[in-house]
């Protein structure tokens, strides 16, 4: 799976390591860690 990394400021392929969660406004979404800097990335997906 990619995420966009905001710090990087590039695509990072994160494979695997992500996870559901869902944010404050209630819209379900995908975490993961950059694998670079540390820096949590998510990324809003379909209902």
């Amino acid at each position: 799976m990619v995420f966009y990394c905001v710090k990087c400021r590039a695509k990072k392929d994160v494979g695997e390591n992500y996870e559901r969660v869902t944010l404050k406004n209630g819209r379900p979404a995908l975490k993961a860690v950059c694998p670079d800097c540390g820096t949590a990335m998510y990324k809003i997906v379909a209902a």
